[in-house]
């Protein structure tokens, strides 16, 4: 960057405006232009104050009053309030850690606000909306079209509005960037996209589009512009994935030959007739294996849809395999899960599906190759190895040292454990497969750790439950190939779900009670950890899991144990909380969504889920799969605070679909891709998420991804479209 390009170069700043633009990480005359408006001023979008309801996101149109600053009683949190009133009512308005908002407009001016409506002990208030002065205040402003301060009678967009932060405004933004643009500094930027694929997908060139988003004479330049940078975001990730892709196929991998006859014998193990999609999953594994080019293929699957039995099938192949002389070629496994518990259930579930002595099922004994097959486990505890020399149908307590000796010494084929299978002291002697369960930002760096000195590689399926729309798979995993199990084994009851009125509160209680005494557990589900600030009259009055277990201990289930789980807990005292739930110690388990994933307790078959609304419908599927572990009949009890009509549509699409799929795609659709459950988790931008939503959009990124990395891997050819990918990959963390 040259020293004329800095901002402070190019502005007079004050130190608080300096101070806002480096929160901002805005250092540069191009930074600036790359600082894209949320939306643009349209008087069309304005509500009645009497329309409005919680949940929502609305702009309102009034005279401000009451402004005044205060503190949190307890929390000592700045805020700053007032009313704003138009011709159909008044609304509260708060500012949470922005109590200077209410000194950047003065008592009686009026204002356009723009923020969520939510509900407080004290009635609807707009919980820290944008501000925006307006110079006058028509008669009626639902009835009158928009004029400017010159009178000119422009409808429809004026100007555009930008995120701001304590110190800087939306309106230095607009002014800024306008001198930038005036100063024809867009004639250097040099355009990284190929022109090529500029044309091929009628997209706007990078002049041409930062004129069009901070400046628009139509809302159709607006979206033109927006359409070229989602575009390109999504291109950036793709770029990114398909080297990863692309350097990982590098490696030469064991080739696993398929045995139909050996695949089939094995799938007997399970208590379960295999569904066509489980069949199709371990049929197109196998011939991902069957090459010596390393697999990546990610599988997802509802909860209960058996991927375990897919990856354990994958795993007896590779443990199975034999040399040409008929002997084991002597490969190895290793399965890798979130959490201690998981570890745990799937050691001792590996040890039924490969141990000829347990329960053979619904028929067909095993091969008696498989009684020679040792299976270890490595966990934070210790280390575990099945059979025990004592006792072959059970297992013994080992020492690390002698574990890790034995694996390197290829005496154990299969291997289970946490993340400390990925540990630099574990090595394995030729580890030819490997599953990673749930863990979704398993990224290159720790796939790179699986790779040997020599440059070979194991197949790698990950696996996930986590409901993701396809457009989101596509972009966030497209290094790897999808497998979909979209169908559940027979014989699996389907959850009922009730959405609870408060008066039915009592009823439900008392269902649950039945699933108690009948020796069942339940999880109740809030959406905070503590109880908020009493002094705090605005504050979200969500129940907390804190609370609700002491609520219920005294005045609901006194005759039953019940636990507390949160993310504010250790993570020993959760693996302590989950293992006492998971051995029928805790009757009951009030958490927060901290259990969505990663936990398994057939006993459990009752969910209550407090403050629906507050989650998002995957979300909500996730929380509620907890309880569907066993062939018991499942039900989840939701309750929601909020009663909008787009709260309750949501709530009933939680009932009538099909799937977590149907769901997820549903979630995008219903509550936008920035509010997308888990969007800020995935480091991508919120042009980003939206492109998401295109599924047209994320298929054309993703083929000329692949097309450019497959013709140029280095993309040499492109220097400027690799310095910008690169700078671009920075800002990505997958991992």
């Amino acid at each position: 960057m040259k020293p004329s390009d800095r901002l402070e170069a190019k502005f007079r700043l004050e130190e608080k405006q300096k101070k806002a633009l480096r929160r901002l990480g805005l250092f540069s005359v191009r930074d600036l232009l790359f600082y894209f408006p949320v939306r643009y001023s349209d008087m069309s979008e304005v509500r009645n104050i009497s329309e409005l309801a919680p949940g929502e996101t609305a702009t309102v149109f009034g005279r401000i009053s009451k402004l005044k600053t205060k503190k949190g009683y307890r929390s000592k949190m700045p805020m700053g309030e007032g009313e704003i009133e138009d011709v159909s009512g008044r609304i509260k308005i708060i500012w949470f850690n922005q109590a200077y908002m209410a000194k950047m407009i003065k008592e009686g001016e009026n204002a356009k606000l723009t923020g969520r409506v939510a509900e407080g002990k004290y009635g609807k208030y707009l919980s820290n909306p944008e501000l925006e002065k307006m110079p006058y205040l028509p008669a009626d402003s639902h009835d009158t079209l928009f004029q400017n301060s010159e009178g000119t009678g422009e409808t429809g967009l004026s100007y555009p509005i930008y995120p701001e932060t304590r110190g800087i405004t939306s309106k230095w933004f607009y002014h800024a960037i306008l001198k930038i643009l005036k100063e024809k500094t867009l004639d250097q930027m040099e355009d990284y996209i190929p022109e090529e694929i500029l044309k091929k997908y009628h997209l706007p060139s990078l002049k041409s589009a930062l004129v069009w988003i901070h400046s628009p004479k139509s809302p159709k330049d607006a979206e033109s512009a927006r359409k070229r940078f989602a575009f390109e975001e999504v291109f950036f990730i793709q770029l990114e994935r398909q080297k990863d892709r692309a350097e990982y196929r590098k490696n030469r991998s064991f080739s696993v030959k398929p045995d139909k006859m050996k695949t089939e014998e094995f799938l007997e193990r399970f208590p379960f007739e295999p569904t066509g999609a489980q069949k199709k999953a371990v049929s197109a594994a196998l011939a991902d294996m069957a090459k010596d080019i390393p697999m990546a293929r990610l599988l997802e699957g509802d909860v209960g849809s058996g991927k375990t039995a897919v990856a354990a099938t994958a795993a007896y192949m590779a443990v199975a395999q034999e040399n040409g002389k008929g002997m084991p070629a002597g490969l190895q496994a290793a399965y890798m899960a979130p959490t201690e518990i998981l570890a745990v259930q799937h050691f001792e579930s590996f040890i039924k599906f490969f141990n000829p002595g347990a329960d053979r099922g619904k028929g067909g004994g095993l091969s008696s190759a498989l009684s020679a097959i040792n299976i270890g486990l490595i966990t934070g505890s210790g280390c575990r190895k099945f059979p025990s020399k004592v006792n072959p149908a059970g297992w013994t307590d080992i020492s690390r040292a002698q574990l890790l000796k034995w694996v390197a010494g290829g005496e154990i084929p299969i291997l289970i454990g946490t993340h400390a299978l990925i540990q630099k002291s574990v090595k394995f002697k030729n580890l030819a497969f490997a599953v990673i369960d749930e863990q979704h930002r398993f990224g290159t760096a720790q796939r790179r750790k699986l790779v040997r000195k020599d440059g070979t590689a194991p197949h790698l399926l990950s696996m996930t439950a986590t409901p993701i729309p396809r457009t989101l798979a596509l972009t966030i995993y497209g290094d790897l190939d999808l497998t979909l199990l979209d169908e559940m084994p027979a014989g699996r009851k389907e959850i009922i779900t009730e959405i609870v009125s408060p008066d039915k509160r009592e009823n439900i209680y008392e269902k649950v009670r039945k699933e108690l005494s009948a020796g069942r557990q339940a999880y109740v589900i809030c959406p905070r950890i503590f109880e908020p600030d009493p002094a705090k009259e605005l504050a979200l009055q969500a129940k907390s899991a804190v609370a609700e277990a002491k609520r219920l201990k005294k005045e609901v289930f006194p005759e039953y144990e019940i636990g507390v789980l949160h993310s504010k807990m250790g993570k020993q005292k959760k693996e302590e909380v989950m293992k006492d739930f998971a051995e029928g110690r805790l009757r009951i388990l009030c958490a927060t969504s901290v259990v969505e994933v990663g936990v398994n307790v057939p006993n459990a078959t009752v969910i209550i889920i407090e403050g629906a609304e507050r989650f998002g419908l995957a979300q909500l599927h996730q929380l509620r799969g907890r309880v569907l572990r066993s062939t018991h009949q499942a039900y989840c009890y939701v309750f929601a605070e909020a009663k909008s009509d787009k709260t309750m549509s949501r709530l009933r699409a939680l009932k009538s679909a099909k799937s977590g799929f149907e769901l997820a795609e549903m979630d995008l659709s219903l509550r936008g891709a920035g509010e997308l459950s888990g969007g800020k988790q995935w480091g991508v931008s919120d042009l980003a998420m939206e492109a998401i939503k295109n599924l047209k959009m994320v298929e054309a990124a993703r083929t000329e991804a692949v097309r450019l990395i497959g013709e140029d891997q280095g993309l040499s050819s492109h220097p400027l479209l690799r310095k910008i990918a690169e700078e671009k990959t920075k800002e990505f963390h997958f991992e």
